[in-house]
């Protein structure tokens, strides 16, 4: 009995240091990748589209499953009118008209999918490339820090004067809904805009905390995979995938929670404006700004963060692999049991950020995984980050550091159809000693 009871002991032990070390990334006991994502969406062939959507939808809607559907140009949904699209429908973003998914203050977009049976949005080139078609926009009536709240007029091409009315954004409803998006892919969207940059997979502005965003997945964007410009949401197990720009931006007050979701980089697919897993900001221009209104602040759990590269050191040598992390000033993050892996460095903190206790208070890492990274955390422009280091590194933090190579790291990335990105058990070895380069 005392052996079975030391046994028993001794079983437990090893399965609380199993969950202990999993904890950190993306967790789940079940790789919940399975089954409705697609890394390989080039190889995917869809049925030819039997239906169109273009111009305005202004009464509620629903697109069956049952067909296919080309969206070309700016279609807008208007007028509080819902649309409906069913699980497994395939809409296929029209390239030469620049098509995009606009849903305005009071319309509703009900895009509940199924773990075998997704909704699926992509590219109608045979070829097809990142940037192909415009992508989602979202617009709510939640607030944001802009002076007068704010417009996406300038991300469509051949507006109509009487749509520019559909382009606004934000209000005072922090828990307004503006429906669910729950098992979506959303492919090679981002497409360039001449004079406004690139649109993105997926731009929220204004949403409220009603709003559900669960399982979406953003492969091969142009643009940012997600933007979030001010309102209130969660988003939960989003997944970006070779995206060209930032993974994750969020701006102009967002208030955001971002859980057990993963940004995996590839060093070879990169925008001139730079690109990276998270960008925190509290403004690009100042005068825009309202700063009696929350800034941004952006809570971060269980985020894994990967750069996929084979030749790391080359790779930052050629100037291909940047931070993981970068928060400008006026922006707030608290980012804990995340990994790290693989960048040059893992964070930047923007020069106009004085570090002293205030600020270190709103930005926070804790029980953080940094693996193989040219460095840890750094002022921008300052290569001496001595005193970050000591003050991240404490051991109050609980963060750990390695050099372990990403095939060691992670379950089983190099599975094309199938990879597993949770952290593998019990061949990380990690410290609390800073990590030296």
């Amino acid at each position: 009995m005392k052996k079975f009871t030391l046994e028993l002991l001794f079983f437990l032990f090893l399965m609380g240091s199993a969950f202990a070390q999993q904890e950190k990334g993306i967790i789940g006991v079940n790789n919940w990748l399975d089954n409705w994502t697609e890394f390989k969406p080039n190889q995917t062939d869809y049925r030819e589209p039997n239906k169109i959507l273009t111009g305005n939808i202004n009464e509620n809607t629903t697109l069956s499953k049952r067909d296919t559907y080309l969206l070309v140009g700016s279609v807008f949904v208007t007028n509080n009118a819902t649309l409906t699209i069913e699980p497994g429908t395939v809409i296929i973003g029209d390239y030469a008209s620049k098509a995009s998914l606009t849903i305005t203050k009071g319309a509703v977009l009900m895009a509940d999918g199924l773990e075998t049976d997704p909704i699926v949005f992509t590219s109608n080139r045979s070829v097809k490339r990142a940037g192909d078609w415009g992508g989602i926009t979202i617009l709510g009536d939640a607030p944001s820090n802009k002076f007068g709240n704010g417009s996406v007029a300038t991300f469509y091409s051949d507006l109509n004067q009487s749509d520019y009315a559909y382009t606004n954004f934000g209000g005072n409803d922090a828990e307004s809904c503006s429906g669910v998006l729950r098992y979506v892919r959303i492919e090679y969207a981002g497409k360039r805009v001449k004079g406004a940059g690139y649109l993105n997979g997926l731009l929220l502005a204004g949403v409220g905390s009603q709003t559900v965003f669960d399982n979406i997945m953003l492969s091969y964007s142009g643009g940012d995979a997600i933007e979030v410009w001010g309102g209130n949401v969660t988003l939960d197990k989003i997944v970006s995938f070779r995206t060209s720009s930032n993974d994750f931006k969020f701006n102009y007050g967002a208030q955001c929670k971002l859980t057990n979701s993963l940004a995996v980089r590839s060093p070879y697919i990169s925008s001139s404006e730079g690109s990276r897993c998270f960008q925190v900001l509290g403004f690009d221009e100042i005068s825009e700004v309202d700063f009696s209104k929350p800034g941004t602040s952006v809570t971060a759990q269980n985020i894994t963060m990967l750069n996929d590269s084979e030749n790391l050191e080359g790779d930052i040598q050629q100037g291909l692999v940047n931070e993981a992390v970068y928060i400008g000033e006026s922006a707030s993050l608290n980012m804990e049991k995340g990994v790290i892996s693989g960048f040059n460095p893992a964070v930047i903190l923007q020069d106009k950020i004085n570090i002293n206790q205030e600020n270190l208070d709103k930005i926070k890492f804790t029980n953080m995984y940094f693996n193989n990274c040219n460095g840890n955390i750094f002022v921008e422009h300052n290569s001496n980050n001595e005193d970050l280091e000591n003050w991240y590194g404490n051991s109050a933090f609980y963060n750990v550091y390695s050099k372990s190579h990403n095939a060691e790291t992670f379950i089983d990335i190099r599975n094309e159809r199938r990879p597993d990105y949770r952290l593998q058990i019990n061949k990380i070895i990690a410290s609390h000693d800073v990590g030296t380069d």
